[in-house]
Formats: structure tokens, sequence, C-alpha cells
């Protein structure tokens, strides 16, 4: 395996060298992307518009797919957990998450995740090692061929989120490769307005997404509205400390095109970072660096060992009326899939479910 090229993550470039490698015509390279992501085929012998003897050919040194589904979980909100594995034994995990108007998967963008947030499980596993582009955009196929069927188009269309396991901008370069390939309109066609990519605030990454054409929305995650909150919360903040990272966001802000979404999340912790005063804390601050970007509020997802719970909901509104009271859009995030440990947070490869979480 280790040896195999996952054309899954191959660009339509370098599909057609690959091809060319194996003594086969350019429009091969378009018939193999059309199959892997038009098609969403994970088997060379489904390929049946390729000459039997190229079929036999491919797998001695190719794979169409190396995750494999090792759990699927439903919840009683119809959110859907995959757990998966790697061709290296590593755990991977997408969520589906149904809605009236849109569809959206969650994808991760590493096994694990080396920022050690005090509030997020997936912290527990620490960071396994990064995907590549090709494992990015095979969590995209599985689920869509799980929930509609092989090739089936999405009624509604699809959108993107990399919420998943691990920082996004950790893994910057599969990330950005993943979301071209994903792009192209033979293929997935999901374009970069329905993708958005959450960071902790890795601020370099932030400046060099402002430079490019074709990116997703962006999302940040604060969770607290001073500097030694943060330091304990989100530990990323030692390095790049609110100052430096809403410098960047203004940067980022000033970039915008029409139709472009940029937008904070805040996790809310009850007794920790949900009073009135954090509320006023938190919309001087971000009117101090002259943001617009709206803000989800997002009640935590507890689970064990986690010390935390959710900020209750007189308490979420009350926060959000007074965001808006000081000129700051401000919106409540509902949670989904929280009994299949599918929610925002709690995405650390769990197996053991309560009954919810294994209903067909």
């Amino acid at each position: 395996m280790n040896s195999s090229v996952n054309l899954v993550g191959l660009s339509e470039e370098e599909l057609g060298a690959f091809v060319e490698q194996m003594g086969q015509p350019a429009y091969r390279a378009r018939q193999i992307f059309d199959a892997l992501h038009h098609r969403r085929l994970q088997s060379f012998a489904e390929m049946t518009d390729l000459p039997k003897d190229l079929r036999e050919r491919l797998p001695e040194t190719a794979t169409a797919a190396t995750l494999t589904v090792e759990s699927r979980y439903v919840s009683e909100d119809g959110t859907r957990r995959f757990l998966m594995k790697t061709h290296d034994n590593l755990p991977v995990e997408t969520v589906f998450i149904p809605e009236e108007r849109r569809d959206t998967i969650c994808f991760s963008s590493q096994s694990g995740c080396p920022l050690q947030c005090t509030f997020c499980l997936t912290a527990q596993l620490g960071l396994l090692r990064s995907l590549t582009a090709g494992e990015i955009v095979e969590q995209i196929i599985i689920v869509l061929n799980d929930t509609y069927g092989v090739g089936a188009k999405p009624p509604r269309g699809t959108n993107l989120v990399g919420m998943g396991a691990g920082e996004p901008f950790l893994n910057f370069d599969s990330l950005m490769k993943a979301l071209r390939i994903m792009a192209a309109p033979h293929g997935l066609f999901i374009v970069p307005h329905r993708v958005t990519v959450s960071t902790a605030g890795i601020v370099p990454r932030i400046r060099e997404l402002a430079a490019i054409s074709d990116r997703p929305n962006l999302a940040i995650s604060l969770a607290a509205p001073t500097n030694e909150m943060r330091d304990e919360l989100m530990p990323i903040n030692r390095k790049w400390p609110l100052e430096k990272l809403l410098e960047a966001c203004a940067e980022f802000e000033q970039t915008l095109k029409p139709g472009e979404r940029f937008t904070f999340e805040y996790v809310m912790l009850a007794g920790v970072n949900d009073s009135d005063e954090h509320a006023r804390q938190l919309a001087n601050l971000l009117n101090r660096h002259n943001l617009h970007a709206k803000v989800n509020l997002i009640p935590h997802n507890p689970a064990d060992p986690l010390p935390y719970q959710p900020s209750a909901a007189d308490r979420v509104e009350r926060f959000k009326a007074i965001l808006e009271s000081k000129g700051v859009h401000a919106f409540i995030r509902r949670p989904r899939g929280r009994d299949i440990f599918a929610a925002c947070g709690q995405l650390a490869a769990r197996r053991e479910m309560n009954t919810l979480a294994n209903r067909p």
C-alpha cells in the first residue's frame, strides 16, 4: 500500500503525468478523474470504460481508495458519524449533517490534533499525523456514496466544513490541494464558496489564505475575550495572542469578496467564558479591531473526561443580546449529533455508544 499512488489525491495534471508514464494516451487521465470524482468509484474494476488490461495493471502501482469505514453511527437527529481507518491504521472521523435546505459534511484534516485546546476531546488523542490530500477527498466520497448512493447527485448540493479532527492550517498545502481537486467542474464540483475552514489561529496561514483568490470561507475559533483566558483554553494563543490574531483577521476582512463569509466561533462554557462581562469584553475586542464578522455561539458539547458543561440556554441568549447591543452580529449554533459523539469538539474515535447511536 505504501508504494501505491493514491490517484484520488492527484490533480488532473498529475494524473496526466501518471498515465503518460504508464504509456497510456492523455485522455485516460480525464476518464480516470471522472470515474474517481464524478462517478465516485473506488475500485478500478468498476471503471468499465477503461480497457481491461489497464484496469488489471492499475492496482500494481496505484489505488483508488485507502480509507476503510470501521464504524458508522446514526444520531437521533439524523447526523451520521463515520469512523474510518487509514492504510496505516490511524483513525479518521467525518460527520454528515442533514438540514432542510442543505447537507453538510464535516471533514478532518489530521488524525488527532496537536493544539491541546482544553474543551476539545480530540486534543486527548494528540497528533497522530496529518492527512494527505487524497485522504481528505476520500472522506467526502465515502460519505456521499453512503448517503446518496455511488455517483448519485446530492439533491441539495453539498457544503463542507473543515471543522473535524485536526488543525487545518497545520496541514495547509494538503488542504488546499484537496479543495482544488474537489472544485473541478467535471468532478465533485464542490466550489470554494460552499466550503468553510476553521482555524484556532495560525496567523501566517490566515495571511496566506488572504492572498488566494479561489479560497474557502474562513472561521476563527476564539473561545475567550482575553489573552489570559485564551492562554488557558487554547494554548496556541501563547504563540499568536489575540492582538496578532485579530490584526491578521482585520487584514483578511479587507480582502473579502461579495458573498464570502467570515465568522468567529465562540464555544460557550458554563461559568468560564459566558458572563455578561465576557460578552462586553468580546464585543469591545472585535469593535476595537474594527471587525464586522459574525459570531457563532456554540454551546459546549460535554464529554468525559472534559471538565466543562455547556452554558444554559438563557445564558447563551443573554450573551447574544449583549453582543448585538454593541453592534456585533451573533448567532446561536444548534448542536447536532451529541448522542453519537459527532458534535463540535467531541471527535475522539469513540466506539462506545449509547443505544441511540446504534440505530439504523
